[in-house]
């Protein structure tokens, strides 16, 4: 006969505090360490998930002389877990902010710099929501393109500024900005003396190139598919360091390279014809969980970058 869990539906109070024991327990990666993170001594530890194991039935753990580890059970039990306080702590947050001022933390991400310009649009957006709900805790931060769309998804952050060529479905996209990117190389690199009309395809094509790292729009794809992609840096500054080198040549705004093209050390290679645009998007979850914050946050961009004209 197989014994069954004797945890009850619903699950108690006591029933949390285990569960919250054996999160820490696995955070910590033993009982020895979770002892000072628990404020409760080994034993005591060690009696709680041997309670923990008999509610479930299950064998969470092992320990020996290898150390601590899960066993194929307790990582199911704490990736399920993992959720359930996450489940909880949405439960909060989702309470706290109805019928109340905005408070918490308010997350903006985004994918690359921004130029000087974007830079104090984005500075009077945070100014506008400062104004407005000032217990707001404003996070404006930098991530992949890839991380921002799973934070956004999982309501883990409000607002994702990035490149919206791809787009996924349950997130929603405005257009933010667009300007022009251009091929360009450094004074060390050998095509900077060379003039426009002198430099062919077969030039381009044998020397190496950047590759931007993320996928773009058909102009810009045609235009890279014509260039020697040997190397690949997302980030415009490692971008532009890369091109400083003297050894690639790559895609740039101008706003970003202007201060080295005025220096004469980067110039532009046939700006009318190797050109396409770089757009931005401002991305959110369609049906976020804090509709409030996403709320206050579209409307301080609007009126920030002008979307509405």
């Amino acid at each position: 006969m197989t014994l069954s869990s004797i945890i009850p539906k619903p699950i108690t109070e006591y029933d949390l505090r285990l569960l919250r024991i054996f999160l820490s327990v696995v955070e910590h990666g033993g009982f020895s360490a979770a002892e000072k993170a628990l404020g409760i001594t080994r034993s005591t530890i060690s009696i709680h998930m041997s309670n923990l194991e008999t509610r479930m039935n299950l064998k969470l753990c092992v320990r020996g002389r290898a150390g601590f580890s899960l066993t194929e059970e307790g990582q199911s039990v704490y990736r399920a877990v993992i959720n359930l306080f996450d489940s909880l702590n949405d439960f909060s947050v989702l309470v706290s902010t109805l019928g109340k001022e905005l408070s918490g933390e308010i997350v903006i991400l985004c994918a690359d710099q921004l130029d000087d310009k974007k830079q104090r649009k984005l500075a009077h957006v945070i100014e506008l929501i400062s104004e407005s709900s000032p217990n707001l805790h404003v996070v404006l931060d930098g991530d992949s393109i890839s991380n921002i769309e799973k934070l956004l998804l999982k309501d883990k952050a409000h607002m994702g500024i990035f490149p919206g060529y791809q787009q996924i479905e349950g997130l929603s996209y405005t257009a933010l900005s667009s300007e022009p990117i251009f091929l360009c190389c450094s004074k060390n690199h050998p095509l900077f003396n060379r003039v426009d009309t002198k430099i062919t395809d077969d030039d381009l094509f044998s020397t190496a190139a950047i590759h931007p790292g993320i996928d773009i729009d058909a102009e810009g794809r045609e235009q890279l598919q014509k260039l020697n992609l040997s190397a690949k840096a997302y980030q415009f500054d490692t971008r532009k360091t890369m091109i400083l080198s003297g050894k690639y040549i790559g895609y740039m705004p101008q706003s970003f390279i202007q201060h080295e093209l005025n220096l004469g050390e980067i110039r532009l290679i046939q700006p009318s014809k190797l050109t396409y645009p770089f757009k931005l998007s401002l991305v959110h979850k369609k049906v976020p969980r804090e509709t409030g914050k996403v709320e206050l946050l579209t409307n301080a961009f609007t009126t920030a970058f002008h979307l509405d004209e």
